[in-house]
């Protein structure tokens, strides 16, 4: 579904990422696990269509380059942003009606409200209240919920749970793995590598924005390196 090959990012003379590849199948989820500054959002960026690059980046065989954001969103690749983008004054429902804003199946379009509300109950009872209110852990409920408004085929997630308590980090997980059962394909950027590697059949392991290490979940867990600098011993 997504292939990024040979991907290099500079600002001006400086490299944020350098020659990295990876693919993401239909109904992966697939993990990009690294320190802060390691280039995750920066490569993120790229594939949503906010920064240039050398390479390539194609989804569904199509080269992205010259696409515009929307269109890219209209293609079915919905970039949840790390800084969550959310309109303050507008309540839940209003920001999650703009994540359908370039939707014309009005129909699908409510199917799909009452599956996020299902989905996180607490923007169900919060429905008429400003973003800017809401705790950190609902704006980001929110935040995946307005993109999945988006009807993406392939949803890319920066640091979902960056800053949260552990009962929201929980109901994040809850839907992550929801959202899997349900077919949707999802590429992760997490600091947190245990939360990354618990639910990603496939990671890359980015540092000084090169790929050092990569492979299913189990073999990066047990690899002494990831283990010692990322997770802990266990």
């Amino acid at each position: 579904m997504l292939e990024v090959d040979n991907v290099s990012i500079s600002y001006g003379k400086t490299s944020a990422v350098s020659d990295v590849s990876l693919t993401v199948e239909e109904g992966e989820i697939v993990g990009i696990i690294g320190p802060n500054g390691a280039g995750k959002t920066t490569l993120l960026d790229a594939i949503s269509g906010f920064k240039g690059y050398e390479g390539s980046i194609r989804f569904g065989g199509e080269e992205i380059r010259g696409l515009t954001e929307q269109e890219i969103v209209q293609r079915g690749l919905v970039y949840c942003t790390e800084d969550r983008d959310l309109f303050p004054f507008f309540s839940v429902h209003e920001n999650l009606l703009m994540g359908a804003q370039f939707r014309e199946d009005r129909d699908a379009v409510q199917e799909d409200l009452e599956f996020v509300y299902d989905l996180f109950p607490r923007l169900d009872e919060r429905r008429d209240q400003h973003a800017e209110t809401m705790s950190g852990g609902e704006q980001q409920m929110l935040a995946v919920g307005r993109s999945l408004m988006s009807d993406p085929d392939l949803l890319m997630l920066d640091e979902p749970t960056l800053g949260l308590a552990p009962v929201i980090i929980e109901d994040i997980k809850e839907a992550i793995e929801r959202l899997s059962d349900a077919g949707l394909t999802i590429l992760l950027a997490e600091q947190n590598s245990t939360f990354a590697l618990d639910h990603a059949e496939r990671l890359c392991l980015l540092e000084r924005g090169e790929i050092t290490r990569q492979g299913d979940a189990e073999t990066l867990k047990n690899d002494d390196y990831v283990r010692d600098a990322y997770i802990g011993v266990v």
